[in-house]
């Protein structure tokens, strides 16, 4: 089959793929065209598909039925080695790299050149020197990898895979943790691949980013695909009630802030991080009864050593840490839920969820020790089952029950799950770090709903994101983060992307 754009054949076509695993039909009858030289963008809520599909082209899943073919010729794919034989490359979303390696030892891990018995890394340099110049990467081959920024972290990736004759590229939400201005970077190095004929398949949550460089939108749905379109023909209202089956409200609905009394101050925190290298230094802020104060920066700035601090999850070096007036001992977590400190953590299923308890258990991780969860000694399931009914039904968890263990539930209906427990108490603070990572339109709709809800409600609310939208539709205040300091306090008003980017880039300070 040959692509209209091109005239030629399709650089990858799927066919009828089909992949079960128990109790679910991943991907049902899936067709997917790639034309050559184009950026198409796949679309679709957790649980949709679209991971199933791309590990099934990169070799990673074997399909139950279905055919795979490359430049119109069909092929076997039965692991990434052949993946990248047939030209298919992927960079995922979190890089696989090593950080202590130089970038031309990373880039040739696996496919070394030797001289003899010796690495010849003067030919590998010269060719990765070649390729950064060719496609306008600008990657330097004797840096070390941990010296570098995200963005050109990101570069080296996607100069391994063109190492490996990559003609197809899969881009794993390749954005996540990029400023705006590295974005845009990266959105201008895949218009030069795909001039240059390579082939990109795009996975994004971000409507505006499908609408501003796809050349192609397919959407997914429960393992179907409900539809393929092009920016031209659409926008993200229709994008999103494509990916979800209904209407989606884009915007926050929200009226103005009307904060009251300090409930979290902050003074001169510094925090370690686990190699004991300083990460948060000496901050200083304060978050009000009825506001949302936001942070932005870029991911691996102090915020998830901060966030720990705050939550009794890791001791800080100095400072001090005051909830309404009192200060907060060091590490304890139970001193804080007793003190109405909610925690929505960064990484759902290490911090969040005991993954094999059911529902039902992990909606009482917090005061399962509490009447009428328990009396005494001894636990009390009845209770237990009707909070979990009510709390399932309200917040909308899609499951088969409460018994259901965490761990078979899509990424949203586990972020649900913790957003039911943490909301579902007498409340003072809510700390919500990364609270919609990975999720699609119709869960972060909904958490954004929440937690707006929870402003109103006069609690204090602490919001961390590497995320500029969600910040500037959520937060009242913002404070950006660089390097473990605080460098700017502004309100929302007063911010836009360019120049939260800049600050979360270390620029315009």
């Amino acid at each position: 089959m040959s692509g209209p754009l091109t005239g030629e054949p399709l650089a990858l076509e799927a066919r009828n793929i089909t992949k079960r695993f128990p109790g679910v039909l991943a991907n049902d009858s899936v067709d997917f065209a790639l034309e050559k030289g184009e950026i198409h963008a796949l679309l679709g809520e957790n649980g949709a598909g679209k991971s199933t599909l791309m590990n099934v082209i990169y070799g990673l899943y074997s399909p139950d039925e279905g055919q795979i073919c490359v430049d119109g010729k069909e092929v076997a794919i039965r692991d990434p080695n052949d993946a990248i034989a047939h030209g298919i490359g992927m960079v995922h979303q979190h890089f696989m790299l090593v950080p202590v390696f130089t970038v031309a030892e990373n880039i040739v891990l696996g496919s070394e050149i030797t001289r003899g018995p010796t690495l010849d890394m003067r030919q590998a340099e010269r060719q990765i020197r070649r390729l950064s110049e060719e496609f306008g990467l600008q990657v330097d081959p004797q840096a070390v990898v941990e010296d570098l920024a995200v963005g050109e972290q990101q570069r080296v990736e996607i100069v391994k895979a063109l190492y490996r004759d990559a003609r197809i590229l899969v881009l794993d939400e390749p954005t996540a943790v990029l400023t705006p201005q590295e974005a845009d970077d990266l959105f201008r190095i895949m218009r030069q691949l795909t001039d240059r004929g390579v082939s990109i398949i795009f996975i994004t949550h971000k409507l505006k980013e499908v609408l501003a460089v796809a050349d192609h939108i397919t959407v997914m749905r429960r393992g179907r695909v409900v539809g393929t379109t092009t920016p031209e023909e659409t926008d993200e209202q229709g994008l999103a009630s494509m990916m979800v089956g209904r209407d989606v409200v884009l915007e926050v609905d929200k009226s103005p802030a009307q904060p009251q009394q300090i409930v979290l101050e902050v003074q001169n925190l510094s925090v370690q991080d686990e190699r004991g290298v300083v990460a948060v230094r000496d901050v200083s802020f304060e978050v009000r009864a009825g506001e949302i104060l936001g942070i932005a920066g870029v991911q691996g700035n102090g915020q998830t050593e901060l966030v720990e601090a705050l939550t009794g999850l890791r001791a800080p070096q100095s400072g001090r840490i005051l909830l309404d007036g009192r200060e907060v001992p060091f590490h304890n977590p139970r001193y804080l839920i007793e003190h109405g400190v909610a925690h929505i953590p960064e990484d759902r299923q290490k911090h969040g969820l005991v993954l094999p308890y059911s529902i039902a258990d992990n909606l009482v991780l917090s005061t399962y020790y509490r009447e009428p969860f328990s009396r005494g000694v001894q636990r009390r399931q009845r209770p237990i089952n009707a909070r979990a009914g009510a709390l399932i039904e309200e917040f909308d968890v899609r499951a088969p029950g409460a018994f259901t263990p965490a761990g078979n539930l899509s990424g949203g209906n586990q972020q649900k799950v913790i957003v039911a427990r943490e909301l579902s108490r007498r409340l003072r603070l809510l700390v919500a770090n990364q609270p919609t990572r990975g999720l699609d339109v119709g869960s972060i709709e909904f958490i954004h709903r929440r937690m707006v809800q929870v402003r109103d409600e006069q609690i204090a609310v602490l919001l961390v994101s590497a995320e500029l939208d969600e910040i500037l539709s959520l937060a009242d205040r913002i404070v950006v983060m660089y390097h473990g300091r605080i460098v700017a306090t502004l309100a929302t008003a007063q911010a836009t992307r360019d120049k939260l980017g800049l600050l979360m880039a270390g620029s315009g300070l």
